[in-house]
């Protein structure tokens, strides 16, 4: 009996409402081959928390527990605490939006899901992002009971789905390992953006430091050179008034002078007159 096929088999089946399991799985089996066909009579009835998780895990919206669980995982390899705090939160907003998917596709087959029930689909989802053992199990689509976080090896993970228990021997499923490899690769290109951005920031506030003081600067170099120019019109037109004045200056030294000449020619001539008048 080839253990893939009868996992393949196991994860259809398993996505059958837990009241129709019964009679799918024995219809399934008289159809098969003996050795395949005994596998799958041995086939469980799933919980209805398991089997919702079942459903869950072919929906689009499972890629994100895997995609949180890888990021957990690499920020526990880094220690880095600050990713863990916000992963952190992630994850638990994440399973809450995960818990009400599920609840949605169990009502959309017509199987009404319990608070209890959906506390264990909580409690398996939480296990399937924190653990990678658990990741694989739920990703394989073949629970027949609901996953505990606190125990979670291939010995209870065998007793709580069908078939092969993914990563068993100790290696992570290759998908696992791709989105490790491309969560890696997503983060590394956003810690350069982010460097890029903030190296960017810093360039284009010192770049508007020095607009605005080179605009200032500007401003300043005009200002003077209009106040250069103000004062080379003042210094001419003061220079053209001292050239007026020194000219007006000389003038009135010669007219001076030649009313000195006059005036000492009329006290000679007056002195003269006087004398002769004496005689």
């Amino acid at each position: 009996m080839s253990t893939g096929g009868l996992d393949a088999v196991a994860a259809e089946l398993l996505r059958v409402p837990p009241a129709d399991f019964t009679a799918a799985r024995n219809a399934r089996a008289d159809a098969a081959d003996a050795g395949l066909g005994r596998g799958i009579r041995s086939l469980r009835k799933p919980t209805v928390a398991a089997w919702t998780i079942n459903l869950l895990s072919h929906d689009d919206t499972f890629r994100e527990a895997l995609d949180l669980s890888a990021a957990l995982r690499e920020a526990q390899e880094d220690l880095d605490a600050a990713e863990l705090a916000r992963l952190g939160r992630q994850r638990r907003a994440l399973v809450a939006a995960l818990a009400r998917r599920a609840v949605e596709l169990a009502g959309d087959a017509g199987v009404t899901v319990s608070a209890a029930a959906r506390d264990e689909v909580e409690r398996t989802l939480n296990a399937a992002i924190v653990d990678p053992l658990a990741a694989g199990a739920v990703a394989s689509g073949r629970l027949v009971r609901p996953l505990d976080p606190g125990d979670i090896d291939a010995d209870a993970l065998a007793e709580r789905m069908a078939g092969s228990v993914p990563g068993a021997d100790g290696t992570p499923p290759r998908a696992t390992l791709d989105d490790l490899a491309e969560r890696r690769a997503k983060r590394e290109a956003e810690r350069r953006r982010r460097e890029a951005e903030k190296h960017a920031g810093e360039a284009e506030r010192e770049r508007d430091r020095l607009q605005e003081r080179s605009r200032r600067a500007r401003e300043r170099a005009d200002l003077l050179s209009e106040r250069v120019e103000d004062l080379r019109r003042d210094l001419a037109r003061v220079s053209a008034d001292a050239d007026d004045a020194h000219a007006a200056a000389d003038e009135l030294e010669a007219a001076l002078s030649v009313a000195r000449d006059t005036a000492r020619e009329a006290r000679r001539a007056a002195d003269r007159a006087a004398k002769g008048r004496e005689d």
